[in-house]
C-alpha cells in the first residue's frame, strides 16, 4: 500500500507541470463565461436600479484585486537593482504593451461580452495568433514553417467563414442588400489585433524584463487608464457602486480565480513542459471557452459557429503538425521567447 503510494506520489510530482498547464487552459476558457455570467448576476441584484457589476465595475474593481495579489506573489522582483537595469525605452514599450493588453483589449472583450455570444467572441479572438505570425514574420522577419503558416491562414478562414455564415443568416430576412457585422464581433476584432501588436512589442523589446515588474506595471498602467477614460466620458457618478459589498465579494473570487490562480498555474507549467506541450495545452483554449459557454450559460453553437469552429480547430491541429516536427529542434540563438509572449499566446484570461 504504502509502495503504491509513492509510486502515485512520484507520478504527481513527475507530471505536476503539465496538470499545471491544463489546469490553467481551463480556468483561461471560463474566463468569458464566467465574465458574462457575473455580469448578469449583477442584473439580478440591482443596486437603486443600478448593476452593481456592470462592466466598468467589474473590469476597474477586477484590476484592484489583481493587482493586490500580484503585488503579494511577485513585490521582491521590485528590487532596486532590477528596476536600475531597466532603460527608459523599456519602460516606454512596457508602456506601450500595458496600454494594449491590458487596457484596450480588456475593455473592448468586456463590451463585446455584453453585445454578441461568448462563442463568438472565443471563435472570432482567434485571429490574434495569425495575426502575431504575419506581423513576425513581416516586421521581426522571423523564419516560420509551413505548417504554422498553413494553420495560421485555415484559422483565419474559420473565423471569417464563421462571421460571413452568421451575417448571412442575420441578414437573410432584411431588406438591405448590405451586409453588417455585429459591433460586438468588431471589438472582438480590434481587441484580438491589439493583443498581437502587444505581443510583437513584448518579442522586441520586453524579453529580459522579470515577469513581476511587467504584470504589476501592465495592471497599475491599466487600472489608471481606465479609471481616467471614463471618469472623462461618464463622471465619478459612474462608479457610485464600486465600494458595493456585493461586487468585492464577488470580484476577490474573480481575481484570484481567474486571473492569479491561472497565471501561476500557467507559468508553474512552462517551467516543467516542453515547447510541443505548452503549444498543445493552448491549442485547446478555444474549446475550453466553448465548452463552458455551454456549461455555464448554456449557450448552443450556431450552424456558423460549427463550421467555423471545426475550421478553426483543423488549423489549430495543422500548427500542431509544425510544433511536433519541430519538438527535437533546438532554438535558434538569440530567439527565446519571454515569459510575456508566451502568456499572451493563450489570448484573453479575464484582466
Amino acid at each position: 500500500m504504502i509502495g503504491m503510494m509513492t509510486k502515485a506520489s512520484s507520478l504527481f510530482s513527475r507530471n505536476l507541470g503539465k496538470i499545471s498547464l491544463w489546469l490553467a487552459i481551463l480556468i483561461f476558457g471560463a474566463a468569458n463565461a464566467v465574465t458574462r455570467q457575473l455580469t448578469q448576476l449583477g442584473e439580478n441584484n440591482l443596486i437603486n436600479g443600478r448593476n452593481p457589476i456592470s462592466f466598468c465595475n467589474l473590469l476597474f474593481v477586477g484590476n484592484i484585486c489583481a493587482l493586490l495579489m500580484l503585488i503579494v506573489i511577485y513585490y521582491r522582483q521590485w528590487s532596486s537593482s532590477n528596476l536600475k537595469q531597466i532603460s527608459w525605452q523599456s519602460w516606454l514599450s512596457m508602456g506601450a504593451a500595458a496600454i494594449l493588453s491590458g487596457a484596450l483589449a480588456p475593455s473592448l472583450f468586456f463590451m463585446a461580452l455584453d453585445l454578441t455570444m461568448v462563442t463568438n467572441v472565443v471563435l472570432i479572438g482567434r485571429i490574434e495568433p495569425p495575426l502575431a505570425l504575419a506581423l513576425s514574420i513581416l516586421l521581426l522577419k522571423e523564419r516560420v514553417d509551413i505548417w504554422s503558416i498553413i494553420g495560421a491562414i485555415v484559422s483565419l478562414t474559420g473565423v471569417v467563414v464563421t462571421v460571413i455564415l452568421q451575417t448571412l443568416w442575420e441578414n437573410m430576412m432584411s431588406p438591405s442588400v448590405f451586409i453588417t457585422v455585429g459591433k460586438g464581433e468588431i471589438m472582438t476584432a480590434v481587441a484580438a489585433v491589439a493583443l498581437a501588436v502587444a505581443t510583437i512589442i513584448s518579442k522586441t523589446r520586453l524579453t529580459q524584463i522579470p515577469l513581476g515588474i511587467f504584470s504589476i506595471f501592465r495592471t497599475v498602467v491599466a487600472t489608471i487608464l481606465f479609471f481616467v477614460v471614463v471618469l472623462y466620458f461618464y463622471g465619478i457618478n459612474h462608479f457610485m457602486d464600486v465600494g458595493s459589498p456585493f461586487l468585492w465579494q464577488w470580484m476577490l473570487i474573480y481575481g484570484g480565480v481567474i486571473v492569479v490562480l491561472g497565471q501561476l498555474f500557467w507559468f508553474n507549467g512552462l517551467k516543467t513542459s516542453s515547447a510541443s506541450q505548452v503549444s498543445l495545452a493552448s491549442s485547446f483554449n478555444p474549446i475550453a471557452g466553448i465548452l463552458f459557454a455551454y456549461l455555464i450559460l448554456g449557450e448552443i453553437p450556431t450552424a456558423a459557429q460549427y463550421v467555423g469552429g471545426a475550421i478553426v480547430l483543423l488549423g489549430i491541429f495543422l500548427s500542431q503538425v509544425g510544433v511536433w516536427l519541430q519538438s527535437s529542434s533546438t532554438i535558434p540563438p538569440g530567439r527565446e521567447t519571454s515569459q510575456e509572449e508566451i502568456s499572451d499566446e493563450v489570448g484573453f484570461k479575464g484582466i
